[in-house]
């Protein structure tokens, strides 16, 4: 197995933390590096939130002075705003690498023309590509995309090649199309078929990866030159730890026992309260995280809920001490987390699909702070 290349940047082992909004903010990315090595992209956000130097935009790139290399996600529709902004990050030095959302399918963010929408616009989304790589300077662009938006309207293979011919570094595929959601099983047949169609830069792999063994098959079965974690990694930040270890070929997997899994929840909202400067802010934002974290535990319905509702770090603590520490790790305990119905339908823009070519630009809307960071 070999390290990821992306342009000037090599990664070991060529694990992909995947960005999750609401999730793999500094902190959650502090839990996963101390387990094992790879790349840890920070939440998706917007362009023009980062041109107009929004606020909260800037707390939300904060990165420890110990994570290298630095990984912003970017989404964008309009050209001209992505070229400034990674013009941005690469004159201000706000981070190391920038990756491009194609992926997206939440209906906020596709009814505008984003995310998993855009692809389908093949000059547009080659204009953007283009805008990002021209103002990169040294730093490595890649893009993250899914098969399409539904099996009738398939982008994945069109959308290679365009990035091949625009300088983009890697392209990471999630192996389900925008009407899927995060349901069903996700296709790695279609990261094999992207992989052979694009040879001259890394193929990562995302979909249904929840445990090494996942990771080590799909790129066993796929060839794909990495993979991409995200849904796996909820409530289960060790699994960079198993990752590592199974990419230079140990067996020996991490399983903790609760008393561990309860220490990790500990210091998980410890660190939440020291980024966000707001204890109740910090607990409420953990709250999301319990059910992942007890996943297949033995664990008490009124235990469960008050872990899921506390207010102070005391009172999760209390909770946390109330778990038998040494329940052992559960069989069964891998799988899906987090949202996993599909949708019956995506939203798009009026007349989207009339034509693929089409290079109109969306409205500003379609990069409001609501639309992903």
């Amino acid at each position: 197995m070999e390290s990821l290349k992306l342009g000037s940047l090599e990664v070991w082992p060529p694990i992909v933390l995947a960005p999750m909004a609401g999730i793999t903010n500094a902190p959650f990315r502090t839990l996963c590096r101390e387990q094992g090595g790879g790349l840890f992209v920070c939440e998706m956000i917007t362009t023009r939130a980062l041109v107009e130097r929004n606020a909260k935009t800037f707390k939300m790139i904060r990165f420890d002075p110990a994570e290298q290399p630095r990984s912003i996600q970017l989404y964008g529709v309009d050209p001209v705003t992505v070229g400034k902004a990674v013009r941005m990050i690469a004159d201000e030095d706000l981070a190391d690498h920038v990756d491009l959302n194609f992926g997206c399918p939440v209906p906020k963010v596709t009814r505008r023309g984003g995310g998993s929408a855009l692809p389908y616009k093949r000059n547009l989304l080659r204009a953007i590509l283009r805008e990002a790589v021209r103002n990169a300077g040294a730093l490595p662009v890649t893009m993250k995309m899914r098969k399409g938006i539904d099996d009738d309207h398939l982008t994945y293979l069109d959308a290679g090649r365009i990035a091949v011919e625009e300088g983009v570094s890697a392209i990471a595929l999630h192996g389900r199309t925008a009407v899927q959601h995060y349901g069903g099983t996700a296709d790695w047949e279609a990261i094999a078929r992207l992989k052979e169609a694009v040879t001259e830069i890394p193929v990562l792999g995302n979909g249904d990866v929840w445990s090494a063994a996942d990771a080590m098959r799909m790129m066993d079965e796929t060839g794909c030159d990495g993979v991409v974690v995200g849904r796996g990694c909820l409530g289960r930040p060790w699994l960079f730890r198993d990752l590592a270890a199974a990419c230079e070929g140990d067996r020996e997997r991490v399983r903790p026992s609760l008393g561990e899994v309860a220490a990790t929840m500990d210091r998980h909202a410890t660190l939440l309260a020291e980024c966000f400067d707001s204890e109740p802010h910090a607990v409420a934002d953990f709250r999301k995280h319990v059910g992942w974290y007890l996943k297949g535990f033995t664990v008490g319905s009124d235990l469960r809920r008050r872990l899921a509702t506390s207010v102070t770090l005391a009172d999760l603590r209390q909770g946390l001490s109330e778990l038998d520490p040494a329940q052992p790790w559960p069989e069964g305990a891998d799988g899906p987390r987090g949202k996993s119905n599909p949708r019956d339908r995506v939203h798009l823009p009026a007349g989207w699909l009339d034509d693929p070519y089409d290079l109109a630009v969306p409205g500003a809307d379609a990069e409001l702070d609501t639309s992903g960071g």
